[in-house]
């Protein structure tokens, strides 16, 4: 009897809503570091890729921003939905791509879920409590009122490969702004998984865009594209970091850098508003004040 040869899956890039094959064709192998036999190919992207990736953001970012907070905390709630009806899959995805057991697995999981539905609750609140009327002169009204930043571009560490990838997105996005995902090098399967149910989910196309490929060939590329208006640097080394600050000073970016010690399980550290503000702006608003 003939064997039946099974069909690999090619996960690509995930830019405005779409999955797009790199520019360059090139690939990367997924490696589960239990046995070393190989999962899977994934595209390895380019500076192409990125500068596709922000102008899906800049178009994405108009209308996401556009939202009223109460539209985007149901759209945060319907994915934290779907992702509850796919666990078992991110579950099994984690175990493969990385040498957590289990009950590690469900746990990254299990808290991914909680706080989407953490940031979904804040969607509609953080304006009031970031927000202020600031006492001035008589016959005058001033007002503080935060908006988004734009688009952000975060660079993941490589453990854990989900939880923070979460995290990021839904402080980035609350707020308004579009982001782009560096994921994870050595792990980078349940990003991949994470952005067909994002696909599927009603978000804004262009706001979340997935890439995946090499940190030392993207990061100095996106540091540097002067449309990106801050960095998220979740990835800790010196090294990038000093370049990163470089860059970033170019056109004034934003840049927030966590070190390796962060606990991306802490609801302490990760749930709050001040995850929120990192990539807000404050306009302040002169009004007179009526007879």
């Amino acid at each position: 009897m003939q064997t039946r040869i099974k069909i690999p899956k090619m996960y690509k890039l995930f830019i405005g809503g779409k999955f797009i094959r790199t520019e360059s064709e090139r690939y990367l192998s997924a490696i589960n570091p239990r046995n070393g036999i190989k999962i899977c190919n994934y595209s390895r992207a380019s500076r192409k890729d990125i500068r596709n990736s922000v102008v899906s953001a800049r178009a994405g970012f108009n209308e996401w921003s556009a939202k009223t907070g109460y539209e985007r905390a149901q759209i945060f709630y319907r994915l934290a939905e779907m992702l509850e009806g796919r666990k078992e899959q991110f579950v099994e995805e984690i175990y493969i791509s990385t040498k957590q057991n289990k009950q590690e697995c469900k746990k990254e999981v299990r808290s991914a879920i909680d706080r989407i539905i953490y940031y979904s609750g804040f969607c509609d609140k953080w304006v009031q409590l970031s927000g202020s009327v600031n006492p001035v002169q008589s016959g005058y009204f001033n007002f503080s009122i935060p908006e988004p930043t734009g688009i952000v571009a975060a660079i993941l560490p490589e453990s854990p490969c989900f939880l923070p990838l979460v995290s990021r997105v839904c402080a980035i996005l609350a707020s308004g702004n579009s982001c782009i995902m560096l994921a994870s090098e050595k792990s980078p399967l349940p990003a991949l998984t994470f952005s067909e149910v994002i696909a599927t989910s009603d978000f804004t196309p262009g706001v979340i865009n997935i890439l995946t490929g090499l940190k030392n060939e993207l990061i100095n590329h996106i540091a540097g594209h002067f449309d990106i208006n801050a960095i998220d640097l979740c990835y800790d080394s010196k090294e990038i970091k000093k370049t990163i600050q470089e860059l970033c000073a170019n056109n004034v970016k934003r840049l927030n850098a966590y070190g390796e010690n962060r606990n991306w399980y802490s609801s302490k550290e990760n749930e709050n508003l001040s995850e929120i503000e990192k990539f807000t702006e404050l306009k302040t608003v002169w009004h007179t004040m009526g007879m």
